[in-house]
């Protein structure tokens, strides 16, 4: 156990390799209570969260889910966040957005002082009063699915509604953070533990931090502190698909628009290493003798079965096939870019096929 943004949390429970090869090949579970939970209502709510993202949420329908982002003045990241528009048991509208666990305490001191009083908009900060269960993998709507009410099947991916679970009143939605199949259930702190243990009965394996970060960096999800900061603009994470400037106005949106095409900017990339030994966080990226970037995550991938890792490298650098080498303590350990991710899930093949 170990303390990670004031919250006691499992590093691992068995081991590391076991925790991810079940999440890719069964059912994985990930207790992300520790994720910050923020609720909006009101009825100008919505349009409050469009002027604060990067990605318009005006247009969401109850239901749907989107990955955005929330940038400062100069562009740089403050956070990538998932906003969920759902309805309560009344019919009645409210936002909810995830943030990263380390960045809740600046968010919530970022977006107070930009709802002006008095305001169509009510902020609630619902993180200890909920639970959040990550279920993961090939078989994780299977095992969730005799606790909660909405069929799962006909769920889409990035939707979600409030349902039964576990006979209490919680949000299930078709999300997650592994690059597998799967749902997380938000629950009332309360009842967490039997929700845990019904899953775990159900067949789930326990997973920690140290899974999570294997499973992400092998589908080429960006983490916060490490691709992602207030020094990196979204289109050099490679997060372009997670701005839209048109007709909007949010912070920095004026100085993204300048960046958006800048050719000078490093990029994020994909790199697999020869060897076993992998690439840390900080590592130099050399080519021709000097610097051109530098590692942000690195893991032996369990998946794979060899080293691989992401960094930023200088543009010219960042083309698919191109060859460096990796500074590791004074061995330099010789690799490739190459296109992210680097792994996808099985897609299920039709019957008879």
């Amino acid at each position: 156990m170990v303390d990670f943004a004031g919250w006691s949390m499992p590093v691992q429970y068995s081991s590391i390799v076991a925790e991810h090869q079940a999440t890719r090949t069964a059912v994985g579970l990930f207790d992300v209570s520790h994720m910050g939970r923020l609720r909006f209502d009101g009825p100008e709510a919505g349009d409050f969260l469009d002027r604060v993202t990067t990605r318009s949420v005006r247009d969401l329908k109850p239901g749907q889910v989107r990955y955005s982002l929330i940038t400062n003045e100069s562009g740089g990241i403050l956070d990538d966040v998932l906003v969920y528009l759902l309805a309560d048991a009344a019919g009645q509208p409210y936002f909810l957005m995830v943030v990263n666990a380390s960045n809740r305490e600046k968010i919530l001191d970022w977006l107070r002082p930009r709802i002006s009083a008095p305001a169509g908009v009510q902020l609630s900060d619902v993180t200890c009063d909920w639970a959040m269960i990550a279920v993961q993998g090939p078989g994780a709507l299977a095992a969730a699915q005799p606790l909660v009410e909405v069929k799962l099947s006909r769920l889409k991916y990035y939707r979600a509604c409030e349902s039964l679970v576990a006979g209490h009143g919680g949000i299930v939605s078709r999300t997650g953070y592994t690059g597998e199949d799967g749902c997380e259930l938000i629950v009332g702190s309360a009842v967490a533990r039997g929700v845990w243990e019904a899953l775990a009965a159900a067949g789930g394996t326990a997973a920690g931090l140290g899974a999570r970060d294997t499973l992400r960096l092998e589908a080429a999800m960006p983490l916060y502190g490490h691709e992602l900061s207030e020094d990196v603009n979204p289109f050099q994470a490679g997060l372009a698909f997670a701005v839209d400037l048109e007709g909007r106005t949010f912070p920095g949106r004026d100085v993204l628009a300048r960046a958006k095409d800048d050719p000078r900017s490093p990029r994020r990339v994909g790199l697999a290493m020869e060897g076993k030994r992998p690439a840390r966080e900080g590592n130099e990226i050399r080519s021709g003798g000097r610097v051109v970037g530098r590692v942000t995550s690195g893991t032996l991938s369990p998946t794979l079965g060899r080293p691989i890792a992401m960094g930023y490298v200088e543009p010219q650098f960042a083309l698919s096939g191109q060859r460096f080498e990796v500074d590791v303590r004074g061995q330099m350990l010789e690799g490739s870019v190459v296109e992210l991710p680097f792994y996808k899930r099985p897609q299920p093949t039709a019957k008879g096929v």
